[in-house]
């Protein structure tokens, strides 16, 4: 029964192959710049991005002139009001002065059409809430061009993730044959008379072992390409190209020197520099406001928009806060601290960003020596596999000895394949946490 369930396992899995044969196939640089154009937190972030320009227009516009338009109905027989309508409509006349018209006017319409604006000349808190909204724009920016840093990262660990997938499925495949050719060994010998059955029987059961663990890596390089299918924006699978993609390791001043301008660097900095604007907001509240102003008006006793009497003014007007309640104090007490924690966390960023500089470069210097140490192993490995089976064949070993070294062997195979993605992976990692990963993968110039 397990049998025929390997056999259709290895039916669908043949499926899956031909599936994939159709899979769009991109290298490292080509799947990192799909993600720079598709990956939906990118364009989230893009778009929040250009949200955020927009608010230097909002800030812009407190320093624009502000029209109005408004067209007003009134009906009364307040006396003041109505001996007003009557003057702005250009219809009062002697009889108006009579006392009892005075006290007693009759009910009067008047509509009332009227455009105005008001031109600020100095409002410092505007002025300076117009610097902070730039300011906040070019931090955002360098918040956006981190969060390519991150993508791309993820790409490349994601891809490598396929490039191991397929290695393990190649070695699992390795793995099936030499248990296959040892199972064929052990087959022989019992029908020559010189081996027991017990060995054909365990070496039939390392076959199944070996597909089982095929059946695995097929399934796991499967997700792994829709894993990176994902993170390139996209709902099918996307494979690697069978080049295995090359990182240069640069020196570790190059690093070091580059981490200080590191964009999550950058953008911090100028929210510090925002929260120092911010006491000068504050502080804004102690100014004036100076503009000028102005209004053009219609009136009319029978219709909408009608113009039996016009008039105009210009205004100009200081309006100055003398007295807030200690309002401004407190804000700007507030502000002062806001501006020394934005310190600390600044002060703090930069040492962790060195700090991860140190551990990422240390980091790759044992992932190179993990694969040399690797490729010696599989080396003493498949020397003592050959030398086990010779003695097997020669019935001068047992069959578990031969077993033992095969699982040495698929076991130093696939170490091998780990540490030398490992190390691919320890240096995009280096070269994220330096804040050079575009450059250094050549997206960005």
């Amino acid at each position: 029964m397990f049998r025929i369930f390997v056999f259709f396992s290895f039916l669908i899995l043949s499926a899956a192959q031909n599936i994939s044969a159709a899979e769009k196939q991109v290298s490292l640089s080509d799947a990192i710049r799909i993600a720079m154009e598709n990956n939906h937190e990118i364009k989230a972030l893009r778009n929040s991005l250009s949200a955020q320009k927009e608010d230097i227009g909002v800030a812009r516009s407190f320093l624009l002139p502000k029209i109005t338009f408004e067209e007003r109905y009134m009906r009364t027989n307040n006396p003041p009001y109505s001996f007003t309508a009557k003057l702005n409509q250009e219809r009062f006349s002697q009889t108006d002065f009579e006392i009892a018209s005075l006290n007693n006017p009759r009910p009067i319409n008047d509509f009332q059409t009227s455009i105005s604006f008001e031109q600020p000349l100095f409002v410092r808190k505007a002025n300076i809430g117009l610097d902070m909204s730039k300011t906040e724009f070019s931090a955002k920016t360098e918040e956006f061009i981190r969060k390519k840093e991150e993508i791309a990262l993820r790409v490349v660990q994601t891809y490598m993730a396929v490039h191991t997938a397929k290695e393990y499925v190649s070695v699992s495949e390795k793995a099936v044959d030499d248990a296959k050719e040892h199972l064929r060994i052990a087959e022989l010998r019992y029908k020559a008379g010189l081996g027991l059955y017990s060995d054909t029987l365990r070496a039939s059961t390392a076959v199944t072992d070996a597909e089982q663990r095929l059946v695995s890596a097929q399934k796991n390089l499967n997700i792994a390409k829709r894993a990176l299918g994902l993170l390139l924006g996209m709902t099918e699978s996307v494979d690697s190209d069978n080049e295995s993609p090359e990182f240069t390791v640069m020196s570790a001043d190059y690093y070091t020197n580059a981490s200080l301008a590191r964009k999550d660097i950058k953008s911090l900095e100028l929210r510090y520099e925002n929260a120092q604007n911010s006491i000068k907001l504050a502080e804004s509240g102690y100014f004036p406001t100076i503009g000028i102003g102005g209004s053009y008006q219609l009136n009319d006793h029978r219709r909408p928009f009608g113009s039996e009497g016009d008039s105009w003014q210009l205004t100009a007007f200081l309006r100055w806060e003398l007295f807030d309640g200690t309002k401004r104090e407190h804000e700007r007490s507030k502000a002062k601290y806001k501006a020394s924690e934005t310190e600390e966390y600044l002060n703090g960023l930069k040492k962790a960003v060195a700090y991860k500089v140190y551990e990422a470069y240390l980091g790759v210097h044992e992932a190179k020596k993990n694969v040399e140490l690797s490729k010696n192993a599989l080396k003493t490995a498949e020397e003592g596999k050959r030398l086990v089976k010779i003695r097997y064949e020669n019935a001068l070993s047992p069959i578990v000895d031969l077993m033992n070294a095969q699982v040495s062997l698929d076991h130093a195979r696939a170490n091998l394949v780990a540490k030398e993605n490992e190390y691919r992976i320890a240096i995009a990692n280096l070269s994220y946490e330096s804040g050079t990963i575009l450059k250094d993968l050549k997206i960005e110039q």
